[in-house]
């Protein structure tokens, strides 16, 4: 494993400074989930069904919305996305302490929908201010800056949240989300690589997105149904045992693990193709179960398939960023968004059915074959778009 790869892109322009306000601008949108949560369940006492629903509402609005605010940066430019977006997103997070639950509801659904899609804007941004060429190493610094916001917002929020209160999370991701918004504004940083052509009629959608970048997309989709469904399925395997406690720390195995990998698929010359990746994830979920019952053999046996979570998010971003045209990256990103939406909506129910009727080894059993088909259905997809080598290596 080479290094040197990642400091050559971190010392390209403006791509240091960035990168670490993106990293800053993610903390509050992983911690989302949790605090809407702890507020509906707790605060509000309206049980973790309806705060089930706020955060379904949430998410289904992220799958429809991030698409469209993709499609408002390719046709008009990041500081008008960021203006509708920020000032939307703010409004919400700072008045929703006030709010009733059936209000929260339907505000939580609208602001998906305008939310600041700042997972996709880390990807499209960072795509422009490398060559192509440096791409995967830069995609895979990006999939580590998710992993480290996933580590420290969540824990961040619930501190705030139980130390003082699950309204002043609220607010606090409000200010955070406006602070970093208005930071990404002033900075407005490129969507589209200096010598990458986006003068002309714009491109149909219909002419770009099929074959190989709908495979792509079906292969996120998967990658998300597997990690959803760990995820639940390892928060069961902790309560059927009385360990919930430990939860934290099997995440910080998960976050490590894709981590490493992160560093690894940088650093090598050649990489497997994203389908291969998928097929691997999936593989090594299916026996994790074996580790139900203990917390050291269940982060044991977690660790193999975080291994390739960041690099398939990192493949999947840069086949996506080559398959589509510049001047509608904002839409394929988009798209790639509302997939891994559409990968949580599935995993997390189909794990949890799993559990209630064969527990937590069950669980991560079945997501781990429901991964294996859905790769089957991208290679097919792939195979339709009539490419020798649908999805090629490095």
């Amino acid at each position: 494993m080479d290094l040197a790869p990642f400091k050559h892109v971190l010392m390209l322009p403006r791509v240091r400074p960035l990168t670490l306000l993106m990293f800053f601008a993610r903390m509050p949108p992983a911690a989302t989930g949790v605090i809407l949560t702890l507020h509906v369940a707790v605060t509000l006492d309206q049980g973790y069904g309806a705060a089930g629903l706020v955060g379904a509402a949430g998410t289904v609005g992220m799958g429809l919305g991030a698409p469209l605010m993709g499609k408002l940066i390719d046709s008009r430019g990041l500081r008008l996305m960021l203006a509708v977006s920020v000032t939307a997103s703010a409004a919400f997070w700072l008045t929703a302490p006030l709010m009733s639950y059936w209000t929260l509801l339907i505000s939580s659904f609208a602001v998906g929908l305008l939310g600041v899609p700042m997972m996709s804007i880390g990807r499209q941004m960072i795509t422009a201010l490398v060559p192509e060429s440096r791409r995967r190493v830069a995609l895979s610094i990006d999939s580590i800056s998710v992993e480290l916001s996933f580590m420290g917002g969540p824990a961040l929020g619930v501190a705030v949240a139980t130390k003082v209160s699950t309204s002043a999370a609220l607010m606090f991701i409000g200010v955070s989300i406006l602070v970093s918004g208005v930071l990404l504004y002033w900075a407005n940083p490129p969507m589209v690589h200096e010598d990458e052509v986006v003068d002309g009629p714009k491109p149909k959608v219909f002419e770009w997105l099929r074959g190989r970048i709908v495979a792509v997309l079906v292969v996120c989709v998967g990658e998300v149904v597997c990690l959803a469904g760990m995820e639940v399925s390892a928060i069961a395997s902790l309560e059927h045992i009385g360990k919930a406690s430990w939860l934290g720390m099997v995440f910080f195995a998960m976050c490590a693990a894709s981590i490493v990998g992160g560093l690894v698929y940088g650093g090598v010359k050649r990489v497997p193709s994203v389908l291969v990746l998928l097929v691997v994830m999936a593989v090594c979920e299916i026996p994790v179960g074996l580790g139900d019952g203990s917390v050291l053999w269940l982060c044991v046996l977690l660790i193999p398939m975080n291994l390739v979570c960041a690099p398939l998010i990192a493949a999947c971003g840069e086949q996506i960023s080559r398959l589509a045209p510049p001047a509608a990256r904002g839409l394929a990103m988009g798209l790639q968004g509302s997939a891994f939406t559409i990968g949580g909506a599935i995993g997390s129910p189909l794990a949890g059915v799993a559990i209630d009727n064969g527990g937590a080894p069950l669980g991560f059993a079945v997501v781990g074959v429901a991964g294996l088909l859905v790769a089957g259905v991208a290679w097919v997809l792939a195979r339709q778009g009539q490419q020798v080598n649908p999805l090629p290596v490095g």
